[in-house]
């Protein structure tokens, strides 16, 4: 067990962690810097330099367990049961992160994702 893991018991019982450097100070103590003058100072443009950062974005249409014998005996035409309906919204990631629900489309011989809703990190 490291200092920062270690954590000794405060003079009314409750447990504060131990300060690594030593200061006395526990971490009830440390203050984050405000980052809302920094980001003032962000050109407007700066937001252009992301535009080309690639992401990695998945659909997700719904999920099974398989025992492995299962898995074994897939061949072409195997039909694989998930655990949504079908019209159920389907999950939206982006680098690995639930961020929005859709409904599957078929636009010109394609498959898409009309977005239904944007989900909010309190939803997850």
């Amino acid at each position: 067990m490291t200092d920062v893991d270690r954590e000794v018991p405060g003079e009314s019982g409750s447990v504060e962690p131990v300060d690594p450097f030593g200061n006395g100070a526990g971490a009830g103590n440390f203050a984050l810097p405000s980052f809302s003058k920094v980001l003032g100072q962000v050109p407007a443009g700066a937001i252009n330099l992301l535009k080309d950062v690639d992401l990695n974005v998945k659909i997700e249409l719904g999920r099974t367990k398989m025992l492995i014998e299962d898995v074994l005996k897939l061949t072409e035409g195997s039909v694989v049961e998930l655990d949504k309906l079908a019209g159920d919204p389907v999950d939206v990631f982006v680098n690995d992160q639930l961020v929005a629900r859709g409904e599957v489309l078929v636009l010109n011989d394609n498959f898409c994702v009309r977005i239904n809703e944007i989900v909010t990190a309190v939803e997850e």
